[in-house]
């Protein structure tokens, strides 16, 4: 099944497409706790597949803010999304289907 979406919505999915892939690479740059850690020596039988986990220090505030701030602009462009308009248009019961036809819309296609 094919939809017609608004140029609008196209290129907000792209968006959120974008800032969800800045988000998660951020998020695989910071240490892996947010908290000062001292990190674990690898024991036989336990956490035998991570090997040692070494000491984090934690997150800066500077990492909390910019992480912070991708979550809120996550969350505002998946509110615009979810909200817009055209969904009041789609036939009952193909909701879904035309949702998950937006995410899979290929960013060469979306003019901003």
């Amino acid at each position: 099944m094919s939809f017609d979406f608004p140029p609008r919505l196209r290129a907000l999915q792209a968006q959120l497409h974008r800032v969800r892939a800045e988000y998660t690479a951020y998020c695989q740059s910071l240490p892996w706790s947010v908290d000062p850690h001292p990190g674990w020596e690898a024991r036989e039988g336990v956490y035998s597949h991570r090997g040692d986990v070494p000491a984090s220090p934690g997150y800066t505030d500077k990492q909390r803010r910019r992480k912070a701030a991708f979550e809120r602009r996550l969350r505002r462009l998946t509110g615009v999304v979810v909200d817009h308009p055209f969904w009041s248009t789609v036939e009952r019961g193909q909701v879904v289907a035309a949702r998950m036809a937006l995410k899979r819309v290929p960013a060469e296609d979306v003019q901003e």
